[in-house]
């Protein structure tokens, strides 16, 4: 089930003991350590909302809980973060959504599923409903224990070219996470799926080894994707989110009182991440406007209208995957 983390055993071990080295004098100072691993910028939603969850456990706890924060695949990539947590390497992770499909919970793939929200209401109608609580209860049949979900925002594209239709995509190679459903989704497009780590995109952008990519705004600029791309099409297309997981053994471990701690923190930095991802996606846009590195194309209701058209079969092409059932229950919910 973790097949596909295991080629990167070795770098991941390797990084787990120097983590261990170099972290063995905060664990003197601490009762508890928690690191906490992710593989974005600090002044990304995530980042900031993660800053926030450091600092009011270490508040609340008189230091006795020590946050240790790793940004922007400091310690692990998205590639071998799972396998991390899993090992116990790390105690805390906030993986992209997208990230739960490859180690067997392909039901959470279904935010990945192009257009399905509107607006990032009827995201929290799902994330915050029985349907989220659900996926979230779903992780302990891997020694995960979920608490709670990130927004990001939703996602454009971009490349050296305009998307503003299904025929601009025809024979680009589009980076994408590990998805079956981004991928089916490219290819519906006429374009080819290229699987990359998240740190590896802008390298990858910048040597031509891909075309283009999506991400939301604030991605796009804090990893100055801007550089190396020419054009952003603000598509909408889909939405990006993260869930918040720690180590199961490392769960139980803690007192009462210092799990009580925990989940309150982590509550008010997730409503805190949730309340600014939007603001900072619109800041992320105006910056990218200031600069001019970029051209920025707005898509008309018809534009898009024509990329849902196109993208469609992907539910049908997907649902076995995901799960007819999951499928229909999030679809009743914003029908509601």
């Amino acid at each position: 089930m973790w097949r596909a983390y295991r080629d990167g055993w070795s770098n991941v071990a390797a990084c787990a003991l120097l983590a261990c080295l170099l972290l063995a004098p905060l664990a003197l100072r601490a009762d508890v350590l928690i690191r906490f691993s992710h593989v974005v910028a600090r002044d990304t939603p995530k980042g900031l909302a993660v800053e926030r969850f450091k600092r009011l456990v270490e508040q609340r706890s008189g230091g006795r809980i020590r946050v240790t924060v790793y940004p922007a695949a400091r310690l692990y990539n998205d590639l071998d973060e799972m396998e991390a947590l899993r090992l116990g390497a790390v105690e805390m992770l906030a993986p992209s959504l997208s990230k739960f499909g490859p180690i067997g919970f392909p039901e959470f793939e279904l935010f990945d599923l192009p257009f399905l929200f509107e607006r990032i209401t009827d995201v929290h109608r799902i994330t915050q409903g029985d349907v989220g609580r659900r996926l979230l209860a779903s992780l302990s049949r891997q020694g995960l224990v979920g608490l709670g979900f990130f927004d990001n925002g939703f996602k454009q594209m971009s490349a050296n070219r305009p998307l503003r239709a299904p025929a601009d995509f025809q024979g680009l190679r589009m980076r994408v996470q590990a998805s079956r459903v981004i991928a089916a989704q490219f290819r519906a497009l006429g374009a080819r799926p290229v699987v990359l780590a998240f740190s590896e995109t802008r390298h990858a952008l910048a040597a031509g080894v891909v075309d283009g990519t999506e991400n939301p705004v604030s991605n796009f600029w804090t990893q100055r994707m801007n550089e190396v791309q020419t054009d952003l099409s603000l598509t909408q297309h889909a939405y990006l989110g993260y869930a918040v997981v720690a180590n199961q053994r490392f769960w139980d471990s803690l007192l009462p009182a210092d799990r009580a701690v925990v989940t309150q923190a982590m509550q008010e930095a997730l409503a805190y991440g949730n309340a600014i991802a939007d603001a900072e996606n619109e800041r992320a846009l105006q910056d990218l406007r200031a600069a001019g590195t970029t051209r920025i194309h707005v898509l008309s209701p018809a534009q898009r209208a024509e990329l849902r058209a196109t993208v469609q079969p992907v539910y049908d092409q997907l649902s076995t995957r995901i799960g007819a059932q999951w499928i229909r229950d999030v679809q009743q919910t914003l029908s509601r």
